[in-house]
């Protein structure tokens, strides 16, 4: 009803997604609650809220819940205005770095803490993660793969997608002379299959097997798992399929060829391969790279899955010592102006292990790949 065009030129995106419908949902469902509410803010901003006593949201969390106007670099009133919520629910916006509030007196006092504590950084979960791996620039790319798999790459551009497959945020460190916008593509079945798997191989069992005899098993299948294909959609919609229900799934199986080793390996080959198709969509929008830094954890801990995601995005791979608490920790330092440039907040961070592609792999890959796409059930 607001228009597609409408829509893309402001948020780069879709209200459907969010915070927003979020609040429309609550103001229709839960009307008596609604009327209680006072602000709205993300569960971060809640938390320093109560820490400060100071009700605050940060632009990009605003652009999180597709409250942003991206070319005008203000709230996206017209979004409100068209879900019939009041802007007095949005409380003081502020940047993601800075001498945002200070812990209240009474806070400060319940939990030991000096009134002179700060609060000084502010990010959701992708953005801060790409922060902690010193992805800040064009062209750098993050991705992580936990409960769900992320890739996330910084663009000086507004992209969006045209069919509304992936999302557009303010990134941590944007400024209104200096667009620096993450543009992320987000699959939710992930690490949830590799922790199904786990289950489904432990029962019978007097103990719960550990991921890393996974990621031992996954190993003693070769590339292509004999023909056998993993669809990791059992996790609800995807975005990337325009929130249609895919099936998920094993495809070809064979009960004289394949064992745990094959399953296994299908299942990280799949949960990479659908990474690999949202991240062609970035591409398609212009977000693009040959280098992706994760901090090695979850599943980029299992070399099997490490090997398939260079060989199958064609990309080198950087892994770090870091994850998303020692980022916000580098956030906040810099916020409150112990570091004086971002710059200086990673000179300490360390690289673990790069991974390059490797042809006959990357051939090999992209033959399984398109097998698997083809797949693909609707």
């Amino acid at each position: 009803e607001i228009g597609e065009e409408k829509c893309h030129d402001m948020i780069l995106g879709s209200p459907g997604n969010f915070t927003a419908s979020k609040l429309k949902w609550v103001k229709e469902n839960e009307p008596e609650i609604y009327k209680k509410a006072a602000y709205m803010m993300l569960p971060g901003d809640y938390i320093a809220a109560r820490f400060s006593e100071k009700p605050q949201i940060s632009k990009g969390g605003l652009s999180e819940g597709m409250l942003w106007h991206f070319k005008e670099n203000r709230l996206a009133k017209e979004i409100l205005e068209y879900y019939g919520i009041s802007e007095e629910l949005i409380p003081e916006v502020v940047s993601n770095f800075g001498d945002q509030a200070l812990v209240s007196s009474k806070v400060a006092k319940e939990l030991g803490l000096s009134e002179d504590v700060k609060i000084t950084y502010r990010a959701g979960d992708q953005p801060n993660n790409a922060m902690s791996l010193n992805v800040l620039s064009p062209g750098e790319i993050a991705t992580t793969a936990g409960t769900s798999a992320v890739i996330y790459s910084v663009s000086e551009n507004h992209a969006f997608d045209k069919d509304n497959r992936i999302n557009t945020f303010l990134h941590v460190n944007n400024q209104e002379n200096e667009n620096r916008n993450g543009v992320m593509v987000c699959i939710n079945g992930s690490g949830i299959l590799y922790q199904w798997l786990r289950n489904i191989l432990s029962s019978g069992r007097d103990h719960i097997v550990d991921y890393e005899y996974l990621n031992e098993v996954a190993a003693q299948s070769k590339p292509g798992s004999e023909g056998l294909l993993f669809h990791p959609f059992g996790n609800g919609v995807e975005r990337i399929f325009q929130n249609k229900e895919v099936l998920s799934g094993i495809s070809n199986l064979n009960f004289n060829i394949h064992k745990t080793p094959h399953l296994v390996r299908a299942a990280c080959e799949g949960i990479v391969f659908a990474m690999n198709y949202g991240f062609e969509i970035m591409q398609e929008v212009g977000a693009s790279g040959k280098t992706v830094r994760a901090g090695k954890d979850n599943l980029f801990l299992s070399p099997v899955f490490k090997e398939i995601f260079v060989n199958t995005t064609n990309t080198t791979l950087q892994l770090y010592k870091t994850n998303g608490a020692d980022g916000a920790a580098r956030g906040a330092a810099y916020g409150y102006g112990h570091y004086k440039t971002l710059k200086e907040a990673f000179d300490s961070l360390e690289c673990l292990q790069t991974i390059t592609p490797q042809p006959a792999l990357v051939e090999a890959y992209k033959t399984i790949y398109n097998n698997w796409k083809k797949a693909i059930k609707f």
